[in-house]
């Protein structure tokens, strides 16, 4: 018994010094996760307590869940969850789509330049600031000078429209420049899930007459459906959280626009600029946390109860 859990103990030992390369390249993504992912946990206690600088954060009252209330009380609270829920949700269905189409479209190219060439540009976007992006949108929208007030509505004969006061437009606005800055990264994603599927599945369907769509169909779509199911999972998670950027930067903070453009990331900015109140923005971080770890458990669960192994954990 002595010499078989000496025998494994070898061997475990053999195997460490094997990968020990390997282990110690993974150590600065380990330090950088506990530095900056575990550590700030402990700032959690933040969101109980009325903080007060002078005493520190352990120092300052214990308030429990008064920090809370402002979320759920204040008269804006069914505003920027609603919005905060739509627009996510639409952001994860329209982006998710159009990326498994251009994937699908990027793996028919076979001239490797044209297809680099043109994964760059459909990344470039997802690199871009969103400060950037939302003077590039003011380029477009702006009343004066605007592309589309000045060329493109004088072009059909239409009237100029004020942008930035009119409501109705934004949810498309953003729908649009978010999908435009987004789907490149997750299109370089199914497509390297793709790439990675064996040809010998496409050669079989060929020889029994599948045509390309029906090849897409039963093939590409089940093979990379794992993939898409991890991804939807991700963005679930974070179905309570918003771009700030998108919905500060790309409106240009415009008062007019709140009623569609307002969120609860938004919302506690305004409210920290405003009052000061850490306590308060530390409770709304804490509440989106574990309502996206909820329903990342609870979507898992669904899937795990249809296929395992497209499931999460």
């Amino acid at each position: 018994m002595k010499a078989s859990k000496m025998s494994v103990l070898r061997l475990e030992m053999r195997k460490a010094k094997k990968y020990r390369m390997l282990v110690l390249m993974t150590l600065p993504g380990l330090l950088y996760f506990l530095v900056n992912n575990y550590l700030p946990m402990f700032g959690i206690a933040i969101a109980f307590k009325d903080v007060n600088f002078a005493k520190g954060i352990w120092g300052s009252e214990w308030v429990g869940f008064k920090n809370f209330e402002y979320l759920f009380k204040t008269k804006d609270a069914y505003i920027i969850t609603r919005n905060t829920l739509l627009y996510n949700l639409s952001f994860i269905v329209i982006n998710t789509t159009i990326a498994i189409s251009l994937a699908i479209l990027l793996n028919e190219i076979r001239k490797r330049i044209l297809s680099r060439t043109y994964q760059t540009l459909i990344l470039l976007p997802h690199l871009i600031s969103m400060v950037i992006v939302g003077y590039l949108v003011l380029g477009f929208l702006d009343v004066e000078k605007g592309f589309m007030n000045k060329t493109l509505l004088p072009f059909f004969g239409l009237e100029p429209i004020s942008w930035y006061s009119e409501t109705k437009y934004w949810p498309w606005i953003l729908t649009i420049v978010h999908a435009w800055k987004g789907v490149g990264h997750l299109c370089i994603i199914y497509l390297a899930a793709i790439i990675g599927i064996d040809q010998e599945y496409y050669e079989a369907a060929k020889i029994d007459g599948a045509n390309r769509w029906q090849q897409i169909k039963m093939i590409t779509i089940p093979l990379i459906a794992p993939v898409i199911t991890i991804m939807t999972l991700l963005a679930i998670g974070r179905i309570f959280y918003s771009d700030f950027g998108l919905f500060f930067q790309v409106p240009l903070n415009t008062g007019a626009l709140m009623p569609v453009t307002n969120t609860i990331d938004t919302y506690v900015y305004r409210a920290l600029v405003n009052m000061g109140d850490i306590g308060m923005s530390s409770a709304a971080g804490l509440y989106q946390a574990l309502v996206g770890f909820v329903l990342v458990l609870t979507s898992n669960a669904v899937v795990r109860k249809f296929n395992k192994d497209n499931a999460l954990f």
